[in-house]
C-alpha cells in the first residue's frame, strides 16, 4: 500500500496513560479519520453524479451512523439482520442483496428494503409476486461478468464455477423471465484501483449492455479502495460520468472498506512469552477470532514499531490465546523485548475485522473505542463480556 508507514495507524498514536486506560483487546476507530474517508467518497458522488452507499460486510459501526449519514444516501445489506440495522441506525436508502432468500427473509426484506437483488433467474420468478405487490420496491438482478481482476480466489466472484451473480448464457436463456427487473448489479474486485472498474465495465457493456435500455440503474459494486492514498478518483470519475452520458442509468457503488480504510487499529496485550526454538508472545488477541483475514486471505498485519523478522533486535511469533494450533498472527521483530504486559498496535483494523469476529473458545470480543484525532480524546462505546458469550448459544 502506498504512502505513509504510518497510515495504516489512522493517527491513532496514543500515549501511555491512553494505552494503559484501555480494555484490551480493543479496536479504536479514529472517526475524524472516518470523515476523511467519507468526504472523498462524497466528491466522487458530487461530480460523477452517483451515490455510494456503505456496504456493512465491510464497517457496520452503527455508533457511526449520525457521520456517516451526513454523506452517504443509504446502505448495502446482505442479510435481514444488516437490512434491520441499516432501516433502524442509518436510514436513507437499502438495498439488499444475497445469494439466495428464504421466505420468512423475503417477507421481512419486503418490509425493510428499497432495492432488493436477485442472484438468479429462478429466485426472481419466485417471489416477483411478492415484490410487484410492494411498489416501492425496485428489483435488479446480479450479474456475473466472468472477468477477474481479483488473486485471491477465496474473494473473486468471477472465479470459475462461483455461485455469485448470473451468467451471459443464463441470462439470455431466462430473458423471457425478467420481465420486471429495473437494475443490474455486478460485483467483482477486491482493495483495487479505478483501472480494474474500466476493464470490468467494459466486460459488462458488451455482454449485458443490450439490456440496459430496459432498466433504472446499475450497481457497480464493491471493492472500490476509492480512499486509498494511491487510488485514481480522478479517473473513477471520469469513467462514471462517460458511463452515465452513454445510457443515463442511475449508478450505485457500495464499497465497506473504502469508507473505513486506514481508520483504526486493534490493541492487544503480552500476556505470556515463552521459547521453542524462538521467541514466542502470546497476546490476548487472536487471529482466528479478532482477525481471521489473517489466515483467510492471509495477510501479514502491520504493527506499530516493528518491523519484519530480523530486521530489529528481537524477533517474536505473535500468537493468540485460543487453543488452534494456527492461530498465528506472523513473526515480527522490536527494538526491545517483549514482556508481559508490553501494548501493540495493529494498523488497519475497522473494516472486515470487526464484523468478523467470533466468540471461539469464549475468547472475548475486543471491546470497541472512538478516537477523534482532531482533539486526542477517545471513548469507550461497547465493553463484551460472558452474556454476549452465552447469548449466541443455548
Amino acid at each position: 500500500m502506498a504512502g505513509s508507514g504510518l497510515e495504516p495507524f489512522g493517527r491513532i498514536i496514543l500515549n501511555d496513560e491512553q494505552l494503559a486506560g484501555l480494555k484490551t483487546p480493543c479496536f479504536v476507530v479514529n472517526e475524524a479519520r472516518i470523515e476523511e474517508n467519507l468526504k472523498v467518497i462524497d466528491r466522487v458522488q458530487k461530480e460523477a453524479g452517483c451515490k455510494i452507499l456503505l456496504a456493512f460486510k465491510g464497517f457496520a459501526m452503527w455508533s457511526l451512523a449520525t457521520l456517516v449519514r451526513k454523506y452517504l444516501p443509504g446502505v448495502s445489506a446482505s442479510s435481514v439482520n444488516e437490512a434491520f440495522l441499516g432501516r433502524e441506525e442509518f436510514g436513507g436508502e437499502v438495498h439488499v442483496y444475497a445469494p439466495a432468500y428464504s421466505e420468512n427473509d423475503m417477507n421481512t426484506h419486503v418490509r425493510l428494503a428499497d432495492h432488493i437483488v436477485f442472484n438468479s433467474p429462478a429466485q426472481w420468478e419466485k417471489y416477483s409476486p411478492l415484490i410487484k405487490i410492494n411498489p416501492h420496491i425496485s428489483a435488479g438482478l446480479r450479474i456475473n461478468p466472468e472477468h477477474s481482476e481479483v488473486e485471491t480466489k477465496i474473494y473473486d466472484p468471477c472465479a470459475p464455477f462461483s455461485r455469485l451473480g448470473t451468467t451471459h448464457k443464463n441470462f439470455i436463456e431466462n430473458l423471457d423471465k425478467l420481465s420486471g427487473i429495473e437494475g443490474l448489479h455486478f460485483h467483482n474486485l477486491c482493495e483495487l484501483n479505478s483501472d480494474s472498474l474500466e476493464r470490468t465495465l467494459a466486460v459488462v457493456e458488451e455482454k449485458f449492455g443490450f439490456f440496459f435500455s430496459k432498466i433504472k440503474w446499475i450497481n457497480f459494486g464493491g471493492g472500490h479502495h476509492i480512499s486509498r492514498s494511491d487510488y485514481d478518483v480522478d479517473r473513477l470519475i471520469r469513467i462514471i460520468k462517460e458511463f452515465r452520458s452513454k445510457y443515463s442509468l442511475q449508478v450505485y457503488l457500495e464499497p465497506g472498506e473504502a469508507i473505513a480504510l486506514n481508520c483504526g487499529v486493534l490493541i492487544s496485550e503480552v500476556l505470556d512469552v515463552m521459547n521453542n526454538e524462538m521467541e514466542i508472545a502470546i497476546l490476548d488477541t487472536s487471529a482466528t477470532t479478532h482477525m481471521p483475514d489473517v489466515l483467510e486471505m492471509p495477510y501479514r498485519p502491520a504493527v506499530l514499531n516493528a518491523g519484519e523478522p530480523q530486521k530489529k533486535s528481537f524477533t517474536y511469533r505473535l500468537g493468540g490465546p485460543s487453543c488452534l494450533a494456527g492461530d498465528v498472527i506472523g513473526d515480527y521483530s522490536f527494538d526491545k523485548p517483549l514482556k508481559p504486559g508490553d501494548r501493540l498496535t495493529f494498523g488497519d483494523m475497522a473494516h472486515y475485522s470487526m464484523v468478523k469476529t467470533t466468540t471461539f473458545n469464549g475468547v472475548n470480543l475486543p471491546s470497541i473505542y472512538i478516537y477523534n484525532s482532531d482533539n486526542n480524546e477517545i471513548r469507550l462505546v461497547k465493553h463484551f463480556g460472558y452474556e454476549d458469550f452465552k447469548g449466541r448459544l443455548s
